[in-house]
């Protein structure tokens, strides 16, 4: 497996969801950059050659084209003028990103990071609602939309508005939620 890698591949690690660029090779012992800048180190079998990005095959892909980024971001203000005031408190921010949960996702199945995601978010949530702050943004990701179905289904059960979130702020994978408290 050294062989057909060299330095310079981007590459994935298997079961976990670490990639990074190859750095070093030594027999089957390989040392990658992740994205972050560190260094870690990997046997040949652990790690896959990366050809194409997951972002390619995403369905916004083409969201960078400059008329469409305008469109898009002009919705977002429309819809986002409906029920905030402005001058209200910043919002809550709550980053869903797996790397962001736990130190590393190693060994952890793809339904033990969605669970662990859900219920980050049930648990910001409720914080939310208990400390009387209005709006939080959970940053999600694009992706396949797996964890932002998910998260739909969670606010589904809870007296908020769900909207996407600023694009300037936080990109396409973001959601906003306004809760409305009981005075």
């Amino acid at each position: 497996m050294s062989n057909s890698l060299k330095i310079g591949d981007k590459v994935a690690v298997l079961d976990d969801t670490i990639n990074g660029i190859v750095r070093a090779i030594d027999d089957n012992n390989i040392t990658i950059d992740t994205k972050d800048g560190f260094p870690m180190m990997y046997n040949a079998s652990e790690l896959v050659l990366i050809k194409t990005d997951q972002a390619d095959f995403s369905k916004y892909i083409d969201i960078k084209h400059d008329a469409l980024i305008e469109k898009e971001s002009s919705s977002i203000k429309k819809r986002s003028k409906k029920s905030i005031k402005s001058g209200t408190a910043p919002p809550l921010v709550v980053d869903l990103h797996i790397h962001q949960l736990t130190k590393s996702a190693r060994g952890m199945t793809n339904h033990d990071m969605l669970s662990l995601q859900i219920d980050t978010a049930k648990r910001q949530l409720e914080f939310a609602i208990n400390k009387r702050i209005q709006r939080v943004v959970f940053i999600h990701g694009v992706g396949e939309g797996v964890l932002r179905t998910e998260l739909e289904y969670l606010f589904g059960r809870y007296n908020v508005e769900v909207r996407p979130a600023s694009f300037q702020k936080y990109g396409m994978g973001a959601t906003e939620i306004y809760i409305f408290q009981n005075n």
